[in-house]
């Protein structure tokens, strides 16, 4: 068996090469970083196991590649990218990978809650032009963080802010519990928050999750934080409340297109922080998701030995 990284950036590419064994499957990196959907099928050639980063796959396209079996995506939101279900009915199966990353993500998500409260983003701009500005910030300590999701990124995220002193909230949609943090309906956890951060995978019942309504439900001057996925949130309802001031401010990592566009209204806003999705990539994260992608191959084949 064979497998090929079809979109490796030099960074995750070098990982690929230094972790793997010469007791693995065949394995080809190519550092092809901006491949698109129609140059797929000729880079894997016969290949049975397809690793993909940030490259689109349509069942039209994965259709093409003749060896194909198995789509290891290096993350935990395929769905934006493939359609697993189509897939499957093909006879592919979509690997994803969780967990790798819950430190480096929550740590983003903190800073960025910080950044947001503290205004840094938009100081350090106007100072860059010969503007002494000076923000009204926010003291984090003692004020409500509401966390909506509860996996191992949120549950960073709480031990993080509790640390900071402050109070945590959390909603999930099944039961959960963690020192420290009360469980609240999604209704009080809206009424209460001073800070919402989210933690929800995309799928068909959170796209668009943080509706316009939903907004209406929070604090007047509310704090958003998003590292989860763009689609969770209705952007437009975003915009708008970033504009009226119903949402004091956003500290985004992710969005609904991405690369996000240079034209976007989140490019003209003062008070969004704006981050290039990058809250995962830390080296520590780096190693976990490729020696993650790497078991998954070895699951497969049945070569090596699964670390």
């Amino acid at each position: 068996m064979k497998a090929v990284f079809i979109d490796a950036s030099d960074t995750l590419g070098d990982v690929a090469e230094r972790l793997h064994r010469a007791d693995d499957i065949a394995l080809v990196v190519n550092r092809q970083v901006d491949i698109t959907p129609e140059q797929i099928p000729a880079a894997m050639g016969d290949a049975e196991i397809l690793i993909v980063d940030h490259t689109a796959v349509p069942t039209n396209i994965a259709k093409q590649c003749k060896g194909l079996k198995h789509v290891v995506f290096l993350g935990t939101g395929a769905r934006s990218y493939m359609n697993p279900e189509e897939l499957a009915e093909i006879g592919i199966e979509v690997h994803i990978i969780k967990g790798y990353g819950d430190t480096a993500v929550a740590e983003c998500a903190f800073a960025l809650m910080w950044a947001s409260a503290k205004g840094f983003a938009r100081m350090d701009r106007e100072m860059r032009v010969g503007n002494w500005l000076r923000t009204e910030a926010v003291q984090l300590t003692g004020k409500t963080l509401g966390l909506i999701g509860f996996g191992g990124i949120a549950a960073e995220m709480a031990r993080l802010a509790l640390g900071a002193g402050m109070q945590v909230l959390a909603w999930n949609r099944t039961p959960k519990s963690y020192p420290g943090v009360q469980f609240v309906s999604l209704d009080e956890l809206l009424a209460q928050s001073q800070v919402i951060s989210l933690h929800l995978l995309l799928n068909d019942e959170t796209k668009g999750f943080i509706s316009r309504e939903r907004i209406a439900q929070m604090k007047d001057g509310v704090i958003l934080v998003n590292t989860a996925r763009g689609a969770v949130i209705n952007e437009q309802a975003m915009v708008d409340a970033l504009r009226s001031g119903k949402i004091a401010h956003a500290g985004l990592d992710v969005f609904e297109i991405e690369p996000l566009p240079k034209d976007h209204p989140f490019t003209k806003i003062e008070n969004v922080t704006l981050s290039a999705h990058s809250a995962f990539r830390t080296p520590e994260a780096s190693d976990n998701l490729i020696e993650a992608s790497l078991n998954h191959c070895r699951r497969i084949s049945g070569q090596g030995t699964l670390r």
